[in-house]
């Protein structure tokens, strides 16, 4: 993995929004880039010819789908706000995908199945629990605000889980797998917190 982008220990910014979790600011009212680019990888070149994404682990069914096989799916669309550990969020965003639920409709998961590795073509990981991936809560996405999602904010897909602080939207996306107990993916093995969530101002390890 290369060093981390400048960002990652980012600070808080003043000013209110009902919409804004606490510590966070809304990026187009602080002047700056509305959707900073941060990434603890190079960003990579990959051709949507190649591009796959696969569903496997604790599942009945593993299945991997290729990019034309993923764009006839049934589409989903989110609308809403994102929100980065480093303290920037960006609001009234969207996106247009698949759901995550279409997927592991599919792949139909286990009973015993609890968590998942969210994997990246570039090597990345990220852990969630299973419930933060179902219930119309997340999507695999390759639009960003109606047009073709930028290679460095993680095209041609990436995962989108809104809910939760953005290092769970896995960029430039390559499956899921599905696990029956939890493991830690690549920030959560560096000091970050295991689900992320910023209304609870879950940033690192030991926060509640």
């Amino acid at each position: 993995m290369a060093d981390s982008t400048r960002g990652f220990t980012g600070r808080g910014w003043g000013g209110r929004d009902r919409r804004l979790p606490p510590g966070q600011y809304d990026t187009a009212r602080s002047g700056g880039d509305e959707w900073p680019v941060l990434s603890v990888e190079i960003t990579p070149t990959i051709d949507t010819d190649t591009w796959t994404f696969r569903v496997d682990g604790f599942v009945e069914h593993p299945t991997t789908w290729t990019w034309s096989e993923m764009q006839a799916l049934p589409p989903s669309r989110y609308e809403g706000d994102i929100h980065c550990v480093t303290t920037w969020s960006r609001l009234g965003v969207t996106f247009a995908g698949v759901s995550v639920d279409t997927l592991l409709d599919i792949a139909s998961p286990r009973p015993e199945a609890a968590f998942a590795m969210a994997t990246s073509h570039t090597g990345y990981t990220t852990n969630l629990p299973l419930d933060d991936l179902t219930g119309g809560k997340a999507w695999v996405v390759w639009e960003a605000d109606d047009k073709p999602l930028p290679a460095d904010h993680g095209g041609p897909a990436r995962l989108l889980v809104p809910h939760l602080y953005f290092w769970k939207s896995a960029k430039w996306v390559s499956g899921l797998r599905l696990m029956q107990f939890d493991e830690p993916g690549f920030w959560e093995r560096n000091g970050y917190h295991d689900r992320g969530d910023p209304w609870r101002e879950q940033r690192y390890q030991g926060d509640e």
